[in-house]
């Protein structure tokens, strides 16, 4: 068991029992839960294997989704296998995608994980639960020809 279970478990109650909240500043997800969600699915994407792993991300099972955190997988080129907010960009190469202020984020998020491995980006997003653009953190891992992110709303 991974010395992060217990306290993923935990907050998986809690997240169970209050109102969703819209970003880490008003008591949403914080960085420690992103990381501990990236680490989860890493976990059980070696453990389950890439189809169920990433088939139960992109249903948005309970143990992958935190307020308004939730995990997104990129193959190295882009594409995304699972997205845990959105279905419908699985299968898509987001490589060109930017941000509201022209910022190639998901090639930022691939060339890092080529160059690093584990890191931090910050870029702007729409948020799931409020629909504003607002700034957003991802916490991501490089895992084979892979990288798995979860981010928080700042």
């Amino acid at each position: 068991m991974s010395k992060f279970a217990p306290a993923v478990g935990l907050s998986l109650m809690l997240a169970a029992t209050l109102p969703s909240i819209a970003s880490a500043a008003d008591g949403g997800a914080t960085r420690p839960d992103a990381e501990a969600m990236v680490k989860k699915g890493v976990a059980y994407i070696k453990s389950a294997g890439d189809a169920k792993a990433y088939g139960e991300i992109t249903a948005k099972a309970p143990q992958f989704i935190l307020h308004d955190l939730y995990l997104v997988v990129y193959k190295l080129d882009g594409t995304v296998v699972a997205h845990g907010a959105n279905p419908k960009m699985v299968g898509k190469n987001l490589i060109e995608l930017k941000d509201i202020d022209g910022k190639a984020f998901v090639k930022e998020r691939v060339d890092l994980a080529k160059s690093k491995g584990t890191f931090w980006q910050e870029y702007k997003f729409t948020n799931p639960e409020t629909k504003k653009i607002e700034p957003k953190v991802m916490y991501c891992e490089k895992l084979s020809e892979t990288v798995v992110c979860g981010g928080i709303y700042l």
